[in-house]
């Protein structure tokens, strides 16, 4: 696909994770409004898929504060919603002071979600810069916060990312997640569960997809900027780097 030519709805059937032809990873961008685009999915077109995604800013949107929190909550609960029961909704989030106050992202996540029914399963910490230094209008560090609504971690099962993400890695541009936060994302998703469809409806610059590929996952990302869109598309992760098509 190319420009902001149409798109098909959802994932095609092929890549269901009970197919067996779904052999080579695969990449889709839809050029559409997130919010509008997941409430045209149902169940069908999003089996075999987890979520990894970050819900944007109010400094993104030019929304008022205030309708940027209810915004932020009924996304949080659309993409609860919209995540199959034996999926992951993977989202990362940085904290905002705004007006003199504390914006807690992962607190207006949780607040939302487990009003939608979805259960936290684990919570890390990526770094955003070093250890030590302070912050200003947004907080150093970034959470990652992994919900289901039907999942629960196997015990047995030792934790594949650390705790603490001490480099987030290299983005391709300001508001993107790093190589290494979303690659974190990414081992989440196929250490516990079978989904073989990644999604991400803020897709950016396509970071998160092109991580889901490497690691061998189908990946489909919805970005309402055409621009952007195309470079999602076309980023690629070669030798550990991220490369721009």
């Amino acid at each position: 696909m190319s420009g902001d030519a149409p798109a098909p709805a959802g994932p095609p059937a092929s890549w269901s994770s009970s197919s067996p032809s779904a052999a080579l990873p695969t990449r889709a961008v839809v050029v559409d409004d997130a919010l509008q685009w997941l409430r045209a999915q149902d169940a069908s077109s999003l089996s075999g898929c987890s979520f990894v995604s970050s819900i944007p800013d109010v400094s993104e949107t030019g929304m008022s504060f205030p309708a940027w929190l209810s915004w932020f909550a009924a996304t949080a609960a659309l993409l609860v919603e919209r995540t199959p029961e034996d999926g992951l909704l993977v989202l990362t989030q940085t904290d905002i002071r705004r007006d003199g106050r504390w914006v807690d992202k992962s607190f207006l996540v949780l607040q939302a979600a487990l009003s939608a029914g979805a259960t936290l399963l684990s919570r890390k910490v990526i770094c955003r810069r070093p250890v030590g230094h302070t912050s200003s209008a947004r907080a150093a560090y970034t959470h990652l916060l992994v919900l289901s609504r039907g999942l629960l971690l196997a015990p047995a099962r030792p934790e594949v990312v650390p705790d603490v993400i001490a480099d987030g890695g290299p983005v391709t541009w300001t508001r993107g997640l790093g190589l290494h936060a979303s690659f974190a994302c990414i081992d989440v998703v196929t250490r516990y569960t079978a989904s073989r469809t990644v999604v991400d409806p803020f897709c950016g610059e396509g970071m998160v997809l092109a991580c889901a590929n490497a690691r061998g996952l189908h990946a489909l990302g919805v970005e309402k900027n055409g621009k952007r869109a195309e470079r999602a598309r076309r980023l690629r992760i070669e030798g550990g780097v991220a490369r721009k098509g």
